[in-house]
């Protein structure tokens, strides 16, 4: 992670200047808040992005992360001006990070559910923010728009990711065509999970998701997701040995020998995300 341990102790003191963070029932909330700007990502809202999920991926107690936004649109991007100079990070009090932060990296080692609750269209680089979550949760009637080859620009980064989910052709077509998808074509490629008709369902969805999450091991989860991330790196000699070896590791954690022992005692464990 850019950001380390210790950089995070504070975390509950700390002041956002774009986004909205509330931890709750080891659910942590994370709202973007530049409605006025349609959510376009400065370099302050990125790194202040960076730190939250810094700070979910370092806590045992947080066991799923929400990403949602305020305003019309759920996000419409980089801010191109912000990054070419000119960034107010009004009052944000986070610590600078070590490094760049690059936002098509920001999830891949978070080792955590993810849900993107989308309420509102997504544009160009946010695509990348949904990409790297783990379900994608839309209401009826989002779009999902990658405009760059209208504006001589290539979603680079983005192009990447969806690579993750659809097929390279149709990847490559949307890339070049500029157009948008409906929500039941995003669906069709796996850049969304599920649809909703309503801001009510959408709400209850994202909280019946979280709570048929928080019922599995949230220890088992986070190593099982670090091995996903650690297998784009292994190769196919070195994948069964690695997951071996990922997988005793799981069997001396402290939820595994509580699911154990629910299991046989025939009651529903009690998860400390150990």
């Amino acid at each position: 992670m850019i950001y380390q341990a210790d950089q995070i102790n504070n975390f509950a003191d700390q002041t956002f200047a774009y986004l909205e963070v509330d931890e709750k029932e080891h659910v942590l909330t994370i709202t973007l808040n530049r409605p006025e700007r349609k959510n376009a990502m400065n370099p302050t809202l990125i790194n202040e992005l960076a730190y939250c999920l810094a700070y979910a991926h370092y806590t045992n107690d947080i066991w799923v992360v929400v990403l949602a936004a305020n305003g019309n649109v759920f996000c419409s991007g980089a801010d191109l001006k912000a990054f070419m100079g000119g960034d107010d990070p009004k009052d944000s009090t986070i610590p600078k990070p070590a490094g760049q932060v690059v936002i098509g990296d920001l999830f891949r080692q978070l080792h955590k559910p993810c849900i993107a609750r989308v309420h509102a269209s997504v544009y160009a680089g946010g695509m990348l923010l949904i990409g790297g979550c783990t379900h994608v949760i839309a209401k009826e009637g989002v779009v999902f728009g990658l405009p760059e080859v209208k504006r001589g620009l290539w979603p680079m980064q983005v192009m990447q990711t969806l690579l993750q989910f659809m097929p390279p052709r149709q990847a490559i077509a949307w890339c070049i065509e500029g157009n948008s998808l409906s929500t039941r074509e995003a669906l069709s490629y796996d850049l969304v999970t599920k649809i909703v008709q309503s801001d009510i369902e959408l709400m209850s969805a994202v909280d019946q998701l979280v709570t048929k999450i928080s019922e599995n091991s949230p220890a088992a989860i986070r190593l099982g997701l670090q091995a996903f991330d650690e297998l784009q790196s292994k190769s196919a000699d070195e994948a069964h040995a690695y997951l071996q070896g990922m997988l005793m590791k799981c069997l001396q954690t402290a939820d595994a020998r509580e699911g154990i022992m629910a299991f046989k005692q025939k009651r529903k464990p009690v998860w400390t995300g150990k």
